[in-house]
């Protein structure tokens, strides 16, 4: 199976089950008469279309390269995870402030709505099924190299924790009475800050791919001390890189002697490549610069 078709399955898995929830939490919430479970259906809609959004990117981005993208269309699928971020931001966003005016108003002396039993169960089983998906899709998008996927699959998990935030406010009312009903908005009010600070997180790491940021300051140095373990290659410089994707680009200068043939230097910078791709992978992008040795 390509890694096109796994990711595929991964994101249909996770949307199927997404489909599923929020028509049984919109259910709950109205029988159940509980806002809370409907805010937490509301959230599962996002995750449910964040799937569809990494579905149509990740097709879009496994497209190799052609003549109007010379380095391919891996940034494609960068785009999706910034589209989830941005998803989840607005989802944790709108759960805080639910809270928040819930709260208020319990402040003010309003007596909030006691949900019904159906809406725990919902939450319960909410929680189980989305930590699930949260774990394999993560594993799987780990193992892909697919940022997109691991990016769903904290979308997964922030609807797992909304779905605690939820079941701890129904349950809490449930167990001691309509005067404990606050726990629901003052637990999604913890819940929402969490979910802000995994997309930020998201955020900052696709905008920095997007505007070609380069790679860790600890990568670029083992990509200096592989290329200076080639004991024909001296005085590396100018070293530049960057994210496309799933891939990375590589350039480099290196100074090679000045009376070496140019099939000798061929060589060398050859097997200098194919040792940064042995190690970076097969589709790492390298392109060595050779200067003679002053």
């Amino acid at each position: 199976m390509t890694r096109e078709k796994e990711l595929t399955v991964v994101t249909l898995a996770g949307s199927i089950a997404n489909l599923v929830l929020l028509a049984f939490k919109f259910t709950a919430g109205i029988v159940g008469h509980s806002a809370a479970m409907v805010a937490d259906a509301v959230h599962s809609l996002s995750d449910f279309v964040t799937d569809l959004i990494v579905l149509v990117f990740v097709r879009v981005g496994a497209k190799p390269q052609d003549d109007g993208h010379d380095y391919g269309h891996g940034k494609f699928e960068t785009l999706a995870t910034l589209f989830v971020g941005l998803a989840l931001a607005g989802a944790a966003v709108g759960i805080i402030a639910s809270g928040a005016i819930k709260f208020a108003h319990w402040l003010q002396g309003e007596t909030l709505q006691m949900p019904g039993r159906l809406a725990l169960w919902a939450a319960l089983l909410s929680i189980a099924v989305k930590e699930a998906l949260y774990r394999y899709t993560a594993a799987r998008g780990k193992a892909l190299d697919s940022p997109a996927v691991v990016a769903n699959a904290w979308h997964h998990r922030s609807d797992a924790l909304s779905s605690i935030g939820a079941a701890i406010g129904i349950g809490g009312a449930l167990l001691l009475g309509e005067r404990w009903a606050v726990l629901d908005p003052l637990a999604s009010i913890v819940v929402g800050a969490m979910l802000v600070k995994v997309a930020v997180d998201l955020l900052r790491s696709s905008i920095g791919e997007l505007t070609d940021s380069s790679l860790p300051a600890d990568t670029e140095r083992e990509i200096e001390e592989i290329i200076c373990s080639f004991p024909e290659v001296s005085e590396p410089h100018n070293l530049r890189t960057r994210r496309i994707g799933t891939r990375i680009a590589i350039e480099a200068h290196v100074r090679l002697r000045g009376d070496m043939s140019l099939s000798d230097a061929h060589a060398i910078i050859s097997a200098l490549e194919r040792r940064l791709r042995d190690r970076f992978g097969r589709d790492t992008i390298v392109t060595i610069h050779m200067e003679p040795l002053k």
